[in-house]
């Protein structure tokens, strides 16, 4: 687990779609207006939300640092929907529905 929206899956660094989680100390650049929160709680949930099952993503995009960004589930959970329902992460980068 990476932080509370980015994780290894193998050798591909996956970042989830459409939301942006607290960052952990030292990992938020100047001049950029990162997430408020507790980076540890969110990245928790996460690793909480990936135990549950085995883990299926769907690449939508490449990002600017060479991660994949995809919609990844576990055990039928979206992970950027329970990261958000979960207050551990905001919507960011594009729009995803949630139900």
């Amino acid at each position: 687990m990476i932080d509370g929206d980015t994780f290894d899956c193998g050798s591909t660094r996956i970042r989830l779609s459409g939301i942006d989680a607290p960052e952990l100390p030292g990992h938020c650049r100047q001049g950029r207006q990162c997430t408020p929160g507790d980076p540890y709680a969110a990245t928790q949930n996460l690793q909480n939300l990936v135990s549950a099952g085995s883990v299926q993503c769907r690449k939508t995009d490449i990002d600017k640092y060479g991660r994949t960004v995809a919609r990844c589930t576990s055990n039928g959970v979206d992970l950027s929907c329970g990261q958000l329902s979960a207050g551990q992460a905001v919507r960011r980068y594009g729009y995803i529905l949630c139900l």
